[in-house]
């Protein structure tokens, strides 16, 4: 027995002594490296995450479009985005959780070698989804704040404090990207598969996608170069934009945290009723009997009518319709693009005199019918609430802004940032600031101010873009939004 032992030791002591031990360094708790799927299904969740809170810690679109309205602290339905560090968190999540993390996934890709013609194809493909997403996200920068960091940004190690890019010039050159990025896909080859949380890797669907995005910055643009605007606008629609509502972006959330969708993080799982319809939003779709009122919202018990908290006051809870518990499921799909927005886009772009096919009113009410199909309103509800005369495009009252941005505002309930945005474009509905508005503004937010770590740590670019903008106030106009 002491001779097996003793041969056992000596095995064991020859082979520890030619073995390599570097591996014994590595803290297998905490690598180093990743994959580069790792980190774009990071950034993508983050993105999603980003544009659907209601934490008003992060993202207060809602507020801003008068969709919804605060109950006991009303601080940010009074425009007061400062005290809890709005813009900074904003910024944050964008530079750093979501453009850091897309550019280190490129990073990645670019290092592999791939062997054979169909691994190059989705090395590709994955390259222009990444892209897509990073054009995605200073598209949002821009429309949430004007000059931002593009050229300079998230290069740290030289450029620490970056200048701030003007934002007409990174608008094209977002869609110059774009157009590359939907001519680099193959529609043949795969992607990321399932690290693709909102499109399961479809090459194709990242083409609308993108096609879909390139739409909506030329609309933007129309005014301020109507040229170049009705050049891309065309552009974009021959090459396919999401054409249904099966096409529809959106992250279908798991059942359970940390993987729920924010909504239910805000409203249900915090126990906390920080949020009502707001009287603003409820009251117009009162006026024309607005079948999606029973999909949006939830009566009190006991009432029949929909009621909604006075914006930008304090309210009580109980004495107002909620929120449809629909929307506070765990697993209620994040939405960052859609049919019905496509819609309503053309709809805007042949009243502008865009020949992109169709007319006024048949993309005006392909929008309507679009949104009410996807939140399951009947087709019998849908052809009453379309033939009413104070809906129907031939009858209702005012301008095509008028028209296309009230109906546009109802269709984009829970895309608080998109419904902000086509308020700012068109102009319509008139909105009012409350009375109690945050230090005295007397108007609707058109822009945020740049984040307060940025103003202090960044100052002389953030001081150059504020001259170069016009301002710093939440009423400075982002260079799109011209009248």
């Amino acid at each position: 027995m002491k001779k097996i032992v003793l041969l056992m030791a000596f095995v064991a002591l020859s082979v520890s002594c030619t073995d390599d031990i570097t591996g014994l360094n590595e803290d297998k708790k905490n690598p180093t490296t990743t994959q580069p799927e790792y980190l774009f299904t990071s950034a993508q969740k983050a993105m999603v995450n980003q544009m659907q809170s209601t934490s008003v810690n992060n993202n207060v679109f809602r507020l801003f479009a008068q969709h919804w309205t605060e109950t006991t602290y009303p601080d940010e339905s009074q425009y007061n985005i400062t005290t809890r560090s709005i813009p900074d968190t904003h910024w944050t999540v964008f530079y750093r959780d979501v453009i850091t993390d897309l550019r280190e996934s490129k990073m990645l890709l670019d290092a592999q070698t791939p062997l054979n013609a169909a691994e190059t194809a989705i090395l590709t493909n994955k390259k222009a989804i990444i892209d897509i997403h990073i054009a995605y996200s200073y598209s949002i920068l821009v429309d949430t704040f004007g000059n931002v960091p593009y050229t300079e940004s998230n290069d740290i190690s030289t450029k620490p404090l970056p200048k701030y890019d003007d934002a007409k010039t990174i608008y094209k050159d977002l869609i110059t990207r774009l157009t590359a990025d939907v001519a680099a896909l193959s529609t043949t080859a795969g992607s990321f598969g399932t690290a693709d949380l909102v499109n399961g890797g479809s090459a194709a669907k990242w083409k609308k996608f993108a096609n879909s995005l390139r739409l909506r910055l030329a609309v933007n643009m129309f005014d301020v170069e109507p040229a170049y605007a009705t050049t891309e606008i065309l552009a974009a629609v021959a090459a396919g934009t999401i054409a249904s509502n099966s096409e529809n972006a959106k992250l279908n959330y798991l059942g359970a945290q940390p993987n729920a969708n924010p909504l239910f993080v805000d409203l249900v799982a915090s126990g906390r009723n920080d949020f009502v319809p707001a009287n603003t939003l409820v009251d117009k779709m009162n006026a024309k009997s607005d079948p999606r009122r029973a999909k949006y919202f939830a009566l009190n018990d006991g009432a029949t009518t929909y009621s909604g908290g006075i914006y930008g006051a304090g309210n009580t809870y109980e004495n107002f319709s909620k929120i449809n518990p629909s929307l506070t499921l765990p697993s209620y799909p994040g939405t960052i693009f859609d049919y019905v927005e496509i819609e309503f886009l053309l709809a805007e772009a042949v009243a502008k005199g865009v020949a992109v096919g169709g007319t006024v009113t048949t993309h005006y009410n392909a929008a309507i019918t679009a949104s009410m199909e996807s939140w399951g309103v009947g087709a019998t509800d849908i052809a009453t609430y379309l033939a009413r005369p104070d809906v129907a495009y031939a009858t209702a009252t005012g301008t095509y802004k008028q028209k296309i941005g009230e109906q546009a505002w109802f269709a984009l309930y829970n895309r608080g940032f998109e419904a902000w945005s086509s308020y700012r474009r068109l102009d319509f509905p008139i909105l009012v600031a409350p009375v109690a508005a945050y230090n005295g503004i007397a108007a609707v937010p058109v822009r945020y101010s740049y984040p307060a770590r940025e103003q202090t740590l960044n100052t002389a670019n953030v001081d150059a873009a504020i001259a170069a903008i016009g301002g710093n106030a939440l009423s400075t106009k982002i260079f799109w939004d011209k009248f």
